[in-house]
């Protein structure tokens, strides 16, 4: 069985932070082959929920901390991958980024998302690995993708998801859909398995410590376990 744990909305945002990276390194310590695939919004922004929003958008080349806590990550166990560039539509949502645009303004905001990362000198420490926020992406982002080589799209099976698409997903070359989405869907044994969690405090989702717990006896309890970045779950 092979595994592979991801962690969504890694930012500097004072609670969807680089504190995650506690618990994945109390994780390492118990399995240190273990794999994470971490997805950074580039400059998260969120707007509509005034207790998490901020003024502006968190720009990661503007925290040299944060970037530097990426950068000297092991290489052993963990990738960097692109979760869009604000994570929503500032003003009118907090997610669904790529859900309503065409090719060309996707090509925009993949663009703008590689110059900041060129920015923050972190392009090379990015993997060509991409996942729409919330997992809603249009038909016209995707031909997007391709066209700006990214390589791998990490999806859903969830039609809430999945009809949004409109079945070009199926057209690109190498699709992870994941699998486990802790609470909402239960932890659960499957040949190739990519297990989705929150960097955020305020998600169900978040990777807690009692999170980390119950994916500690998940794996303990499988003796038949190898663990993967996402081109492994191809």
């Amino acid at each position: 069985m092979k595994i592979n744990i991801s962690i969504d909305d890694v930012s500097p945002h004072p609670l969807s932070s680089i504190k995650v990276l506690d618990r994945c390194f109390e994780l390492i310590k118990i399995f240190p082959d273990i794999k994470f695939s971490l997805f950074i919004p580039i400059a998260y922004w969120r707007t509509i929920k005034q207790e998490i929003a901020t003024e502006k958008p968190l720009i990661i080349s503007e925290f040299h901390n944060f970037c530097n806590t990426i950068k000297n990550l092991p290489d052993n166990n963990f990738e960097i991958c692109y979760h869009g560039l604000y994570h929503g539509i500032p003003g009118k949502s907090d997610n669904d980024e790529f859900q309503y645009l065409n090719k060309e303004q996707a090509l925009e905001k993949f663009n703008l998302m590689f110059e900041i990362v060129k920015k923050a000198c972190l392009f090379d420490k990015f993997k060509p690995i991409f996942r729409p926020p919330a997992w809603r992406m249009s038909p016209g982002s995707i031909l997007a993708a391709k066209e700006s080589n990214i390589e791998i799209l990490a999806l859903s099976n969830d039609e809430y998801a999945k009809i949004t698409y409109e079945k070009e997903d199926e057209k690109f070359k190498n699709v992870v859909y994941y699998k486990c989405n802790p609470p909402f869907s239960d932890l659960k044994y499957f040949e190739k398995n990519e297990i989705v969690y929150h960097a955020c405090e305020w998600d169900k989702n978040y990777l807690s410590k009692e999170m980390t717990n119950d994916l500690i006896s998940f794996i303990k309890n499988n003796n038949n376990i190898e663990f993967e970045f996402l081109q492994g779950l191809i």
